[in-house]
Parts: C-alpha cells; sequence; structure tokens
C-alpha cells in the first residue's frame, strides 16, 4: 500500500466514524462545468445572489483559493429525518424544508470537518459547507458521490437527495476519481412535472428566480404577485422535487442528533410565525439556519401561506398584522392575504389600513386586494 493510499484510508474511515456516508476526492484543477455556470449566470437565473456572480473563476478553480491545492474532497452527510407525518388541522399551518428542521449544518459540518482535516495534517487545508467558492454538485458528481438530478440536487443511489456537501481543499496527493458517476435519472421526470412554479426549466437547470426555496429564503423583496398562489404552505424553503424523488423512497435516516427535526419546526402555525416580534424570532430560531431569512422574511412568508389558505378565521392576525407591524414588506403581504379571503372582515380591515398607510407600495397593495386582484 502506498502512503496517498495509506493517507486516505484513514481519511475516509474517520469520515465515515464522523458521519459522512460517502467520500471521493478530484483533482484541483477547472471545474469542467465553468461555461455551464457563466450562462446560468449571463441569463440572470441567480436572481438577488449577487455573490454567485462575484469572481466565477476563484469559484470554479480551487487553486485561486488555495494555489497549492492538488486535491480536492467531496463529502456526502445525510440529514434525512424520515416521515414527518400529517399536520393538525387545529389552524393553519407552514412547512419547512428538512434540511432546517435540526441545528444549523453549518455549525454542525464545519466541527466535523475540522476534525476530518486534522487527519491530512495540512496546516493550509481549507474546509467549505455551502460556504465556499465551489460548484459542490459538480465537484461530488466528478468524486463519485453521486450525479446530478433533473432537479438539480446531488442524488447517490444509496442515500438519496437529502445530503449536505462539503469539501476540504488539501496541498497533498490523494487517490483520485477517475470519472463521474453516471447519470442514472433515465426517463424519470417526477421532479420537472412536481414543481408548481416552473423553476425547473430543464432538466438540471434551476432558475433560481421561480424557485420556491429562493422566494422564501433568498429574496429580500415582496414576492411576485403571480408566484404566491404556488408557494401553497412552504414558509422556508421547499421540498416537493425530493419527496417525489424515487431514489428516496429507500434512503435511510440520518443518525447525527443535531439534525433531528425540532418539534416546533415541523409544521408550525402560520399565524404564530406572522406574528412573532423579532425577540421570538431569534429566540426560536436560534443555532438554526432558518434565522438566515430574519424576522421580516418569515412573516412575509408567513402572510403568503395564510392567503393561500383563506382561512377566515385569520383574519384578526392578518389585520393585526397590516395595522401594526413595522416592515412594509409585512404589511403588503398581510393586505395581499386578506384580499385572498375576501370575507367581510378581511374587507373592512383592508378599508380601515386604506386610510392610514403611508408606504405608496403597500397602499398599491391594498387596492390591488379590494379590487379582488
Amino acid at each position: 500500500m502506498t502512503a496517498t493510499q495509506g493517507l486516505w484510508n484513514r481519511l475516509f474511515e474517520t469520515a465515515q466514524g464522523l458521519g459522512f456516508g460517502m467520500a471521493g476526492a478530484v483533482a484541483a484543477n477547472v471545474d469542467p462545468r465553468r461555461a455551464v455556470l457563466e450562462g446560468w449566470l449571463d441569463q440572470g437565473m441567480h436572481g438577488d445572489m449577487a455573490w454567485m456572480a462575484k469572481d466565477p473563476e476563484r469559484r470554479t478553480d480551487p487553486r485561486l483559493v488555495l494555489p497549492e491545492a492538488r486535491a480536492v474532497v467531496a463529502l456526502f452527510h445525510s440529514y434525512h429525518p424520515g416521515p414527518l407525518g400529517t399536520p393538525l388541522m387545529d389552524t393553519p399551518r407552514g412547512r419547512i424544508a428538512r434540511y432546517a428542521l435540526g441545528d444549523d449544518y453549518h455549525d454542525v459540518l464545519v466541527k466535523k470537518l475540522r476534525a476530518l482535516s486534522q487527519v491530512l495534517d495540512d496546516p493550509t487545508a481549507r474546509v467549505y459547507t455551502d460556504t465556499g467558492p465551489f460548484l459542490e454538485r459538480s465537484v461530488a458528481s466528478r468524486a463519485q458521490i453521486g450525479w446530478t438530478g433533473k432537479s438539480g440536487l446531488l442524488i447517490n443511489p444509496k442515500l438519496g437527495t437529502y445530503g449536505f456537501l462539503a469539501e476540504i481543499v488539501t496541498a497533498h496527493e490523494l487517490p483520485l476519481a477517475e470519472k463521474p458517476h453516471p447519470d442514472r435519472c433515465g426517463s424519470c421526470t417526477s421532479c420537472l412535472d412536481v414543481c408548481p412554479s416552473g423553476a425547473l426549466v430543464a432538466p438540471g437547470i434551476v432558475d433560481s428566480r421561480r424557485c420556491i426555496s429562493y422566494l422564501t429564503i433568498e429574496h429580500r423583496g415582496p414576492i411576485p404577485r403571480e408566484l404566491r398562489p404556488l408557494m401553497g404552505d412552504w414558509v422556508y424553503g421547499c421540498d416537493l422535487c425530493q419527496e417525489v424523488c424515487p431514489w428516496n423512497r429507500k434512503a435511510p435516516v440520518t443518525e447525527e442528533p443535531a439534525f433531528q427535526p425540532k418539534p416546533d419546526r415541523v409544521f408550525p402555525k402560520l399565524v404564530d410565525l406572522l406574528l412573532m416580534s423579532q425577540e421570538q424570532f431569534s429566540q426560536t430560531f436560534k443555532g438554526s439556519a432558518i434565522k438566515r431569512t430574519k424576522r421580516r422574511g418569515m412573516a412575509r412568508n408567513a402572510a403568503v401561506a395564510l392567503g393561500n389558505a383563506k382561512d377566515p378565521a385569520t383574519v384578526p392576525a392578518l389585520r393585526q398584522a397590516l395595522s401594526t407591524d413595522a416592515e412594509a414588506l409585512v404589511r403588503g403581504a398581510a393586505a395581499w392575504a386578506l384580499g385572498q379571503i375576501r370575507s367581510e372582515a378581511a374587507i373592512k380591515a383592508l378599508e380601515a389600513a386604506q386610510a392610514t398607510e403611508s408606504d405608496a407600495e403597500v397602499y398599491e397593495e391594498i387596492q390591488l386586494a379590494l379590487r379582488g386582484e
């Protein structure tokens, strides 16, 4: 056994002990999908995520991150929580993407990556998990961890799609994967068919501007009016394309305690999310990836979901948000929701707000809601 192979064996064994279900390595050279990234950016499919368009050369060449780089270790860690059950029907409830039901994966995985990198004894090594300049799915595919499915997600034939990707860039030489993992989606189009907003514009190509995950997390302004009815009850992320993927049917449940769902994040009450104070939001989602959307974003998402639920019993909460929330973003979404419910109480709430609202965009939302548009 060569020293290089021995190092890899120790690294792989340690990775498995830390909970990484798959690991592989590729050469630290220019990613062959650079042209795909550049075309995607040229079409504006990254939406408001301006950082994705910053320095695409660095994003596709690890040597611009670490000049001494010889290899990139790609890793896959499952977060599959298993069945979530069904929500109670007592009040409208929202849905949160499975990856955010437990602790923030950034915090959990970075600790594991740092422990794993110690095996390399490489002081220059860099670790990343959705935090660095990498085309993570391309790296993972070239490392034979899986393939990029038609959903745009990395699919592992044993572990499915419910997984976090991570990387270690090292100056060490390591045994490298000889060719990418073959695509095994075949003729299946389940993910393409289920996407309500048409975000999957082609197999493996996601237009972020129409993606529910992007709209509920990264998009900071009002949700485009034509997309609001398509969002259903999702308030943080979306799992629809994963829920229908055949490769998830037999995927094992994660053994990582940190990724077990927190009870208050599984089907949360929409009214509670709408009316949360900043203090309540910070306390509820402390140590969670959900904090990325900020209170105003979560309240906006909850209002849109309440509009889709069309439950007259939620009018008092929406009226309160419309009349008292300090954020115009939230007031505008509440006005839209009241316009969707269109009960007598909802119309009265809109008429009352019309007389006092000073923000032009919110006032326009109220006018459109009153006209039933």
